[in-house]
């Protein structure tokens, strides 16, 4: 058993932690520590500060798959069921949802365009999706 101090491998920790550990965790640590330093002097040294995701793509590429199709069939299937159940709601609850969760618009600037307060869009957006809800409960 070997013992180590938390704050030497965790930034979080502000004072000594000390705790005994089995001789592989402690050699684990080290090393994982060692790697790090390696990896920053090696960007230091090669000017290497930018990201992968210039714009072309590769780091979204690198972090996400492609759904399989079954998930792409399954991905349809919920967005008609979203919009068969959207489509069942008044329409001011409609574009009110579709404006703000959909498109992002924020409640103030859909609170402008329709001429009521922030606090109308915002009690109309609770109950569109309880509606909503209620609706795809039913589907489901």
């Amino acid at each position: 058993m070997v013992q180590i101090n938390l704050r030497d491998f965790y930034p979080f920790y502000n004072s000594d932690t000390f705790v005994e550990v089995p001789d592989e965790v402690a050699a684990a640590l080290t090393e994982a520590e060692r790697l790090e330093r390696n990896y920053i002097r090696r960007v230091v040294y090669n000017k290497a500060f930018y990201s992968l995701d210039t714009g072309d793509g590769i780091e979204h590429d690198a972090l996400f798959r492609a759904p399989s199709p079954g998930e792409a069939y399954e991905r349809k299937i919920m967005i008609e069921q979203l919009y068969t159940a959207l489509n069942a709601l008044p329409n001011k609850q409609r574009q009110r949802l579709y404006a703000h969760f959909i498109l992002g618009i924020p409640q103030t600037e859909i609170a402008k365009a329709d001429r009521v307060s922030v606090v109308a869009v915002n009690i109309s957006l609770a109950r569109g999706l309880k509606k909503l809800e209620r609706l795809l409960e039913k589907i489901f």
